[in-house]
């Protein structure tokens, strides 16, 4: 089965809510892989690299206010169909509109403090990932359980 990789930012109000144990966990045991993650303080710099296409719109500036007010956790997440599993996981935008049993719908209240970011598609995934890391930064290694958890000819 073909694996990809999607970038996954834990977002300040992750950060400053000690929620990052938790959904990291979440993350490894649906099975997935982590081929990178650090702790980093996005500057003023790197959020407009990442949010180009909203830098114009008039929630911009408080988008900004949000992102680089706390570290975020910035990790690298690797399996089948990793895009689309992790939106899932990820849950509606608005936490208040999230689905029970997804990370926005347990933990979050909220559509701007929303927890957690994931790339929305596969080339969203390659920008994103080369904005946040370098890639001797990340790791391609196998996990012990790969036999288990997905089947050979899925």
């Amino acid at each position: 089965m073909s694996q990809e990789r999607t970038l996954i930012l834990l977002k300040p109000d992750a950060v400053q809510r000690r929620l990052i144990g938790r959904i990291l966990s979440r993350i490894e045991d649906k099975g997935y892989k982590i081929a990178g993650l650090k702790l980093i303080q996005v500057t003023p710099e790197l959020a407009r690299k990442h949010y180009a296409e909203h830098v114009e719109k008039p929630f911009y500036p408080n988008l900004e206010e949000f992102i680089t007010s706390s570290p975020v956790v910035a990790l690298v997440v690797e399996g089948p169909e990793a895009i689309t599993v992790m939106r899932s996981m990820m849950g509606a935008t608005n936490g208040r509109a999230a689905n029970s049993g997804t990370i926005r719908g347990d933990f979050g209240s909220s559509r701007q403090m929303n927890l957690i970011h994931g790339s929305d598609g596969p080339d969203a995934a390659r920008r994103e990932i080369e904005i946040y890391f370098e890639p001797h930064e990340l790791h391609d290694y196998s996990l012990a359980l790969s036999s288990v958890l997905v089947a050979s000819d899925e």
